[in-house]
This record gives structure tokens, sequence and C-alpha cells, in this order.
């Protein structure tokens, strides 16, 4: 079973917009232990690498250089500090460890009195270790992990009811109370890739470019430019597609003003699929203002997890739903561009739109 991604110093992936060597100094100097694990600092001066969170006083920048791992420090000469002991598991990273493991076999829920237990932790101190180092509490990661499979389960289990007992859910309440509040399509259209399902759409001609606009009876389920109808067959193989008419001309005709005035359409309808982490990571794209930009750090410190710099930006290219969910306002920790699945031409003019540059 592919597991959700998540943040921890312990359990993350390095971030797709990279660090700078000055993000990792500002890491330093701040003393921020969310970073441990992500890199080291070397004191060439001293001969030794530390992480990012230690507590002895800074070193001089000219003297300090940057490693992803203990490894390659050692490779470079460097030793590690018997203060910080970055070569070394700490008592509190084996616990969150001990409790991501114990959650992802477990089948039923598991009260923190068991975890702190298993950990030799008091339930509080194990509560505030592991939503440090994880973005959510193990309560809320074990739901997280129960909607994931259960996502899972939903694409090849002969119903959803058993799809929602075989994720782990002791009723199908518990599953649709999980999913209260997320956007996307119901659990059965998730079980069968929305066959049967009609999209309507269109191919209009934008300042930007042609562009495609799909939507369900339940709102726009996917934005492209330089798209067609081969794309949108792609994206949703199994849909009866129709070409746009009268009844959704209306809707059309909003989607094409809030392109040419983004920053505006927020009360369109949108009907889009994705995992738990996906939908967090879109919803806190639309809560992004217009006319601001945030990097990939930053959207996954503003979701809880600012490690998940990578999963944020895996998220961010799964939408299919570009300036009504606007993907196009993240932009890498340098300042720069960075990617669109578009072209950073049409990124750089929606950009300049929602800044009210002439």
């Amino acid at each position: 079973m592919t597991e959700p991604v998540f943040s921890s110093p312990l359990y993350a992936t390095p971030p797709t917009a990279p660090m700078s060597d000055e993000d990792r100094w500002r890491v330093a100097l701040a003393k921020d232990r969310r970073f441990d694990g992500v890199f080291v600092t070397g004191v060439h001066s001293t001969g030794i690498y530390c992480r990012p969170s230690c507590p002895a006083r800074a070193p001089k920048r000219e003297n300090v250089r940057f490693y992803a791992t203990p490894d390659a420090a050692e490779a470079a000469g460097l030793r590690a500090c018997k203060r910080c002991v970055p070569d070394q598991q700490s008592r509190e990273e084996a616990a969150v460890l001990r409790v991501l493991e114990i959650l992802r076999d477990a089948d039923n829920p598991v009260p923190l009195a068991r975890l702190g237990a298993a950990t030799d932790c008091s339930p509080t101190h194990l509560q505030r270790v592991f939503t440090r180092a994880v973005g959510m509490s193990p309560a809320a990661y074990a739901r997280a992990l129960r909607r994931e499979r259960a996502e899972q389960a939903l694409a090849c289990s002969p119903s959803v009811t058993d799809a929602i007992y075989e994720a782990g859910y002791s009723a199908p309440s518990r599953f649709y109370d999980d999913m209260k509040g997320q956007l996307g399509m119901s659990a059965k259209d998730r079980q069968d890739g929305a066959a049967g399902r009609a999209i309507r759409y269109a191919i209009v001609e934008t300042t930007l470019g042609a562009m495609l606009v799909a939507a369900t009876d339940k709102g726009v389920c996917c934005l492209a430019f330089n798209e067609g109808e081969a794309e949108l067959r792609a994206r949703f193989p199994k849909a009866e597609l129709i070409e746009g008419d009268d009844a959704f001309r209306d809707l059309f005709s909003r989607v094409v003003d809030a392109v040419e005035k983004p920053g505006t359409g927020q009360d369109i309808p949108l009907d889009v699929r994705g995992t738990a982490f996906q939908q967090r990571v879109w919803e806190e794209l639309c809560r992004i203002p217009s006319g601001e930009t945030r990097s990939y750090g930053e959207l996954a410190a503003a979701l809880g997890s600012p490690k998940a710099s990578r999963a944020v930006g895996g998220a961010n290219g799964a939408n299919n739903i570009a300036v009504l969910i606007p993907c196009h306002r993240v932009i890498a920790a340098d300042g720069g561009l960075g990617g669109y699945a578009y072209g950073t031409g049409i990124k750089a003019e929606l950009l300049r739109r929602e800044k009210g540059e002439a």
C-alpha cells in the first residue's frame, strides 16, 4: 500500500524547490529543529558538523558549508558534533518512528495512552513531540492514513461499503464524517473513475490562448490551456464527454471572466478529485490572496508540515483546475517563477494581472 506523504525530520523527502545555502544559514541561526534531518551544518574551522538546531554558538558564515547527509559531511573530512549528535537518532525521533510504525500497522484506532506506553513516553509529551515532527497529532495522522487507505480500496473493491470496512472504518458513517468538508467527487465516483458521469466541455479563446474548460453538473472539473478533447479523455477516461450546451454557457462564461481577471471567480463551483493530502494543498492554495505568492516551503508550513515541500509540489502539479485553484501563485524559494504546466509565460502573465501591473 502506498502510504500518505506527510512531513517530519524522519519521514520526509527533499524539497521540490531546493533550499539555497542562505536559506539553510537562516535556519541554522534560528536553530529550527523542524529541519533536523533535512541537512547538516559543517563548520570547517572546527572540523565538525551539526544539526540545524544545535545549541552551540553560531559559527562565522565564511567557515560554514552545508551537506545533505551526515555521510556527505564525513566524506568531506568532518566529524559529528558530540553535543547535538547529528549522526545518531534521538530518543524522541525513535519514539516518533515507533508511533508511525504502530499506526501504519493498526487496523483500529490506537489510544494515545497505549502509544505512550509503547514508546516509554507520557501521552502529553508524546503528543507534543509527534505533532512537532509530523505536523499533526497521532490521531489526525491515523485519520488521514485511514482516508488514504479508503481512497485506494475504493479503486478495487466490489462496493463502496466493502472499501470502507477494508480501510478500517467501523461503520460507513465514520468514513463520511472523516470526509466531511473535503473537496471532491463522492466515494462512488472515486471508486468507478467517474464512469457514466457526463462532463460538458468547450474550447474557448482567451487572451492567454486556447483554453479547455470542462464541468460536471456539480461544477468545473478541468481548466487547462492549449489542451483539447484528447487530453480531457486522458484525465477522465471513463466519463461521457459532451460538447458544452446552453445549460453550461453561463458557467463557462464566468470561468472565462475569471481567467481574464484572475483573482475573481471564487464563487464558481468546483468538482475535483484527489487524495486527502492533495485536497489539503488545494484548499490552502485557494487561501493565498490574489496578488500574493508563496514558495513551496511556505505552503508546506501553512499546512503544518514545514518539510513537505516535495509532497506539496506533487499535489500542485496534480491540480486539474488551473487559475480557479491558483497553483500559479506558488513560486520557487529564490523568488523565481519555478515551473508551470502551461508554460511560465502564462504563469507570469497571471501573476502580473493579479498584482495590477500595467
